[in-house]
């Protein structure tokens, strides 16, 4: 390879065998060229190779159980699954629509008990000072509770709430789901509010703003969208637990209204307990609710997971 100049002449003509130096940068160029021969190029073509490879064997399961759910699950789905009640063990038909508002209203209680305490906890630990033992001692215990079984929360909701007011009800049941939304809440809040600009603080100090101030009308404000995604990963999560609700909420067969009004201090019907109850029946028809549930219920943990994530990259970006 020769390199010509504007006018076409020749500023390099190397001779056969020598090194092809480019003029401005000194490099040789038959380094550059990717050739099997080469041990490097050979094992960078391997090593990417089997990194193609065990991803796709990685995506296998998932999309698996995506195949499965629509194939099994997108059989049974109608209009009638979300207006009608689940159906007696050797009775056709019927839906879960009182599964799935039980879900929403457990899920949307234990929102607001963990959202707000996730937040508050969150603009402490980011403003407090550093080396503050309570706010480390508060963050540990965050992280102590993302691994916290499931069950255990619903264990401690019983005895705390279940026997207190004498019965299953949403409130327990949302009760021990915060318990487990309440850490992601908190860790995700408190990264979003340190990535807030330290001059973004400063100008609000410098104009005047009191503590108070800064944190209502700066800093929440601009970590919005990452406190947004933490509570939306948290949703997704609570949306799918099983095991606080059989602990808690329970099931029912009937709508979570009482006159004009949700009941919320009584049994209650969701999703994950509907699928739990229906899968191991010997009736057809109630293994069938069980699939079309369990696709619902994975439709709505993405979508949730889904808007968290845009509110992520609008963060990101911005």
């Amino acid at each position: 390879m020769a390199t010509h100049d504007a006018t076409g002449g020749s500023l390099l003509s190397p001779i056969h065998g020598e090194p092809e130096l480019n003029p401005f940068t000194g490099v040789d160029f038959n380094e550059l060229e990717k050739s099997l021969r080469r041990p490097r190029t050979l094992m960078n073509y391997l090593l990417g190779g089997l990194v193609t490879c065990m991803t796709l064997v990685a995506l296998v399961p998932l999309f698996s159980v995506i195949w499965m759910l629509l194939w099994r699950g997108g059989r049974k789905l109608s209009v009638a699954l979300f207006t009608q009640l689940p159906p007696a063990p050797l009775e056709q038909g019927g839906g879960f629509g009182n599964a799935i508002v039980g879900t929403l209203m457990i899920v949307l209680l234990a929102a607001l008990i963990s959202v707000p305490l996730g937040i508050l906890s969150a603009v402490f630990m980011a403003q407090a000072p550093e080396g503050n033992r309570l706010a480390s001692a508060v963050r540990f215990s965050a992280k102590v509770l993302t691994g916290f079984p499931s069950i255990l929360a619903g264990v401690f909701a019983y005895g705390a709430v279940v026997l207190a007011m004498g019965g299953y009800s949403a409130i327990a049941g949302a009760v021990a789901v915060s318990i487990l939304m309440l850490p992601t809440i908190m860790l995700t809040a408190e990264d979003a509010i340190r990535m807030v600009p330290a001059k973004m603080k400063e100008a609000a100090t410098g104009m005047g703003a009191t503590r108070t101030q800064t944190v209502l009308m700066v800093l929440l404000p601009t970590a919005f969208p990452g406190i947004l995604t933490g509570i939306m990963l948290a949703v997704a999560r609570a949306t799918g637990e099983t095991a606080p609700l059989l602990f808690t909420a329970l099931f029912s067969n009937y709508w979570p209204v009482t006159g004009h009004h949700l009941d919320l201090a009584k049994p209650t019907a969701s999703l994950a307990v509907l699928i739990y109850n229906f899968a191991g029946m010997p009736f057809q028809n109630q293994v069938e609710l069980a699939w079309a549930a369990a696709l619902v219920m994975v439709l709505m943990v993405l979508v949730t997971n889904l808007i968290g994530q845009s509110f992520s990259r609008r963060q990101v970006q911005s």
